[in-house]
């Protein structure tokens, strides 16, 4: 069993790490609001760091699960930061989803000092991090994923090296994409569907055994259909992953027109107060 740490308890992070204590390994917790790693070690019987330097001090591997690229870098660098409190040979692995970019300058930064480097972007939302059964997408070198990827099997259904550096953050905005479409086709069916006066769970149950059946389909169309938007994902989170894809794209010269149709959207929705209901908040347009 590994000794680790886990900096950032959110929605995702608080029961990842719980999943560490089950499979047996020792998890040392930071957080940006002490309660919460309280709380956590209260659940968990492990034990909290007061910065994430003091938090990754003997940890063989260092778990982040956190916001943005700017707080990425703030639990990463600095005499406060992860990788001061890392000895060489430690590696980090970032599950947060960030851009491409700051995955290379952090990845470049461990390098230097001698520590590896794993960007691990996830997919299944607070359901599936509740559960255990998040899809992990990886990039860094194969070398250092070996060493890790025993470790993130304590709460993925599916866990793979897709390339180098960066290669995980690229993959979790192919997921984004998609979704993003997805979501808003079902949002459309559905209110369609309510216009034409259609019993809308009646259509789905046949309809998602067919060709347009989707993991959004099944989960969500119930409370779609409801108006309760209290599930998974933010919108406000949303839109900055999709902001993150948009801005790759231009720099590759991909095209992703129906991704930008979609942020508009959720424009639309954060200005009508759903800031915090989550994506599939898209029909409260077209309602």
């Amino acid at each position: 069993m590994a000794k680790l740490a886990f900096l950032g308890l959110g929605v995702m992070g608080f029961p990842m790490a719980g999943h560490l204590v089950a499979k047996g390994h020792s998890v040392t917790v930071y957080n940006r609001t002490p309660a919460k790693a309280q709380l956590w070690v209260e659940k968990h019987g492990q034990t909290s760091a007061a910065t994430p330097a003091l938090a990754a001090q003997g940890a063989e591997v260092v778990m982040a699960c956190v916001g943005n690229d700017d707080d990425l870098r703030a639990v990463c660098l600095g005499s406060d930061g992860a990788f001061a409190g890392m000895a060489a040979g430690a590696i980090f692995v970032d599950h947060t989803t960030v851009s491409a970019e700051v995955t290379r300058e952090l990845g470049a930064v461990a390098a230097a000092q001698g520590k590896g480097f794993v960007d691990a972007p996830l997919s299944g939302g607070q359901a599936g991090a509740e559960n255990g059964v998040l899809s992990i997408m990886c990039g860094g070198q194969p070398d250092h994923y070996a060493q890790v990827e025993p470790i993130l099997q304590s709460y993925a259904r599916i866990c793979r090296l897709l390339g180098g550096p960066g290669a995980g953050q690229l993959a979790k905005m192919m997921n984004q994409i998609c979704i993003a479409g997805l979501v808003q086709g079902l949002a459309e069916a559905l209110a369609f569907g309510q216009k034409a006066g259609l019993d809308g769970a009646a259509v789905v149950e046949v309809i998602s055994q067919g060709a347009a059946g989707s993991w959004q389909m099944v989960n969500r169309h119930k409370t779609m259909l409801e108006d309760k938007f209290d599930f998974g994902f933010a919108v406000d989170w949303m839109r900055k992953d999709l902001g993150i894809c948009l801005s790759t794209a231009n720099q590759i010269g991909a095209s992703l027109p129906v991704t930008a149709l979609v942020d508009q959207f959720y424009k639309d929705i954060q200005r009508m107060g759903g800031n915090r209901n989550d994506t599939s908040s898209l029909i409260r347009r077209l309602k």
